[in-house]
């Protein structure tokens, strides 16, 4: 007998979103974290939500308006981190706070909060629609194929880019790769986690696989089990309780990384 919560389409297509999603994720945020770059991936979330304001305000998808956005901020972050004429921190800041103005304004314009909006700062699989599953699918095919291109790259330049420069590597380039990389896969997880919670989907799995010092392969993959089981029970778990998608997710990602954290100070006590 099939389970009832298989015999909804609305639920399959929220599995097949929110099984891409937590598959590529931990990729990118592996090397946020090991950069000290998760601030990026939160800045970028913000930026998002500029974009769905944009995509509301004009009546087109939001989760393309957003794509744009965030590509478009990320670029930009880069180029003035590049500069040296203002610190990494102080563009994240600027970019963070003047998208969150626009993203007002734009919202105020268009009369302000509705459903639709809700869902895409929380998160909800009961919107994600065909044409979002391909959206997705698509983003992660050319997010795969451009880690796969600069892997050995993307890893030189996380452990000591400066060495990767002197070997010459295009640090430059690498850098502007990862952050649309990054940019490419906020906009991906908007109908799964929402706008408020996708840096943590990014973040937490590869911090919590972190914790068990593995290898860098290892570590990947530990994030990618405990991204693809948190994403799954998720689900299921909001489904059955009538919970927000993204915000159930997160709290299991956050207790197993509680949970690993407890584990981890009792081996090493």
């Amino acid at each position: 007998m099939i389970p009832d919560i298989f015999q909804y389409s609305f639920i399959i297509r929220g599995m097949e979103a929110g099984m891409i999603v937590a598959f590529i994720a931990p990729l990118i945020g592996i090397f946020l974290v090991l950069r000290r770059y998760s601030l990026i991936a939160d800045t970028l979330s913000h930026v998002s939500l500029a974009g769905i304001a944009i995509g509301l305000f004009l009546g087109v998808n939001p989760v393309l308006t957003a794509l744009a956005t965030t590509v478009v901020a990320s670029l930009g972050i880069e180029r003035l981190r590049d500069s040296k004429k203002i610190y990494g921190e102080s563009a994240l800041a600027l970019f963070l706070s003047g998208s969150l103005a626009l993203a007002i304004v734009l919202l105020g314009l268009a009369h302000g909060f509705n459903t639709n909006l809700f869902n895409y700062l929380f998160g909800s699989i009961v919107t994600v629609t065909v044409q979002d599953v391909y959206i997705i699918a698509l983003l992660a095919i050319i997010v795969v194929t451009l880690l796969l291109a600069f892997y050995k790259e993307l890893v030189y330049v996380t452990f000591d880019e400066e060495a990767a420069q002197v070997s010459g590597i295009r640090t430059r380039l690498v850098n502007i790769i990862l952050i649309v990389l990054a940019a490419l896969t906020v906009s991906l997880a908007i109908p799964i986690v929402g706008v408020l919670l996708i840096s943590a989907l990014i973040v937490i799995p590869v911090v919590t696989a972190l914790q068990l010092r593995k290898s860098f392969v290892q570590t990947i993959v530990s994030a990618e089990i405990i991204s693809f089981f948190s994403v799954l029970s998720g689900i299921i778990v909001s489904f059955y309780l009538n919970l927000s998608t993204g915000g159930t997710i997160v709290l299991i990602m956050l207790a197993i990384f509680i949970l690993v954290l407890t584990m981890k100070s009792r081996w090493f006590a």
